[in-house]
């Protein structure tokens, strides 16, 4: 099965619903298969303080507080109607990233067909509990989380009655370096906690999208923009529409290159190129074979050359001449 390619809105509206509006549009066209939103308020994440520990160093935001932050980032929660009205019509599938009981709320209202947990929320479990009781499939990302948080989180949610889960490598680095991305990582995931593994990629390009589709994921996420003109939170780590579309074909065309460990029973392609045995001194009815009348030769049109042996000594069943793919009826019965 082809990777769930999924395109993370995240900050990238631009504060803008018609940008928003537009993302949904293209993102049907170019063919991913879902989109993902980010439901919260700068109130639900942090307080609104500008000195440490609020203040962010060492990353893209550098000397920012938090709540600035998610306040340039978030998308009003009016908006969330409009989108979700806009995605059904496209027939687009459209979810998010849930990170309070007041928006996990809001989503059930709005039928919501799946919740993705950030590895910033992977610890709060009474978050999780609550949006694993909906019983919708649950992508949980790693990015942060330690064997034992995940092992919590996965025990809450199957508490509650739900194994419908996928859990995403991530790296939390925006961007995140090829060398910390560790994808030889995810099939770990179903060894150790039994669930489906995906990735949610803050490499840039689409590299790790297609190492990541030949390493089994079923689902890969990845930021998108409509144009990198578009000075947002997340513009710098996140795929514009030329872009976007590239990956969606890239883990397309590498999932079919990929094909089956076990293809259909069939001829292979270009046998007929093969080698077969012919004729190539002619042969009077009755007349012995020798090496000298039979050679292995293309195409592929006549007995195959490992059944040589059985046939030196046997005699012609008919005139044969130069060139005939020999087969078993060209023998007489001893």
């Amino acid at each position: 099965m082809t990777p769930l390619v999924v395109a993370e809105l995240s900050a990238n509206h631009a504060n803008s619903l018609e940008t928003a509006q537009k993302s949904l549009i293209v993102l049907k066209n170019i063919g991913v298969g879902a989109a993902k939103l980010q439901t919260y308020t700068p109130d639900c994440l942090t307080l609104p303080i500008n000195k440490p520990p609020f203040i962010i160093e060492g990353t893209l935001w550098d000397q920012q507080s938090l709540y600035a932050l998610y306040q340039e980032a978030a998308m009003p929660l009016e908006w969330h109607k409009p989108l979700f009205e806009l995605a059904k019509s496209l027939d687009l599938c459209l979810f998010s990233s849930v990170f309070s009981l007041k928006g996990l709320e809001l989503l059930e209202s709005l039928d919501c067909p799946l919740y993705k947990i950030a590895s910033f929320e992977i610890t709060d479990l009474e978050l999780l509990c609550h949006t694993a009781s909906t019983k919708k499939p649950l992508i949980i990302s790693t990015g942060i989380a330690t064997h034992e948080n995940i092992l919590d989180a996965l025990e809450v949610c199957h508490k509650v009655g739900n194994t419908n889960i996928t859990l995403l490598k991530c790296t939390s680095a925006y961007p995140a370096p090829l060398q910390d991305a560790h994808l030889l990582a995810m099939p770990k995931f179903k060894e150790l906690y039994g669930t489906d593994y995906g990735l949610s990629d803050h490499t840039l390009g689409h590299l790790s999208a297609i190492v990541a589709t030949t390493l089994g994921a079923s689902v890969i996420e990845k930021h998108f923009t409509l144009d990198k003109s578009l000075k947002t939170p997340d513009s710098a780590f996140s795929l514009d529409t030329k872009e976007f579309s590239a990956l969606v074909q890239a883990v397309s065309d590498t999932k079919e290159a990929l094909g089956s460990p076990t293809p259909p029973v069939k001829e292979p392609q270009g046998a007929q190129f093969a080698r077969s045995l012919f004729v190539v001194k002619p042969l009077k009815k009755g007349e012995t074979i020798t090496k000298r009348h039979i050679k292995a030769l293309r195409p592929n049109a006549g007995l195959a050359p490992k059944f040589l042996p059985q046939i030196l000594g046997k005699k012609a069943h008919q005139d044969l001449e130069v060139g005939h793919p020999l087969s078993w009826q060209d023998l007489l019965d001893p």
